[in-house]
């Protein structure tokens, strides 16, 4: 009896804690606007459509870069195949986000001041990226 005793106190003690992983490890709300995404202080300094799916958005807080691949008109179903990156001219360090997503793709932030970027991204088979630019 003792025996059963400690294993049902053994489940119960790791089902709690599976319990409070699961919790602690819940999705965050989505971003309601490409801004949002990145979060507070940043301001868009570029933009640039890839047809008609999506847009790519560009933004800087004086420091660091960041940018989103956005749905134009999500319907909260259909995911779609979305990638955007920031590309550091100095070192050619990048950062990157790619997968299927229903909304956006990002945000991905990069350090950039004192280097020109290249950014762009990927949406449904269409690819951009700029050149290098916004220098600073």
């Amino acid at each position: 009896m003792r025996t059963s005793q400690r294993f049902t106190a053994l489940a119960l003690g790791l089902l709690g804690m599976t319990g409070g992983t699961v919790l602690a490890a819940a999705p965050a709300e989505a971003a309601t606007t490409p801004s949002g995404a990145c979060g507070s202080g940043y301001y868009q300094i570029d933009h640039h459509a890839m047809g008609t799916v999506a847009d790519i958005y560009l933004f800087y807080n004086g420091s660091s870069n960041c940018a989103v691949t956005w749905v134009r008109s999500p319907n909260g179903t259909r995911t779609y195949d979305l990638r955007v990156h920031i590309e550091r001219q100095s070192d050619y360090h990048e950062a990157s986000d790619g997968g299927y997503y229903k909304y956006y793709a990002g945000p991905v932030k990069l350090s950039a001041a004192g280097t020109c970027i290249s950014w762009g991204g990927f949406v449904e088979g269409t690819q951009w990226a700029s050149g290098w630019e916004h220098c600073g």
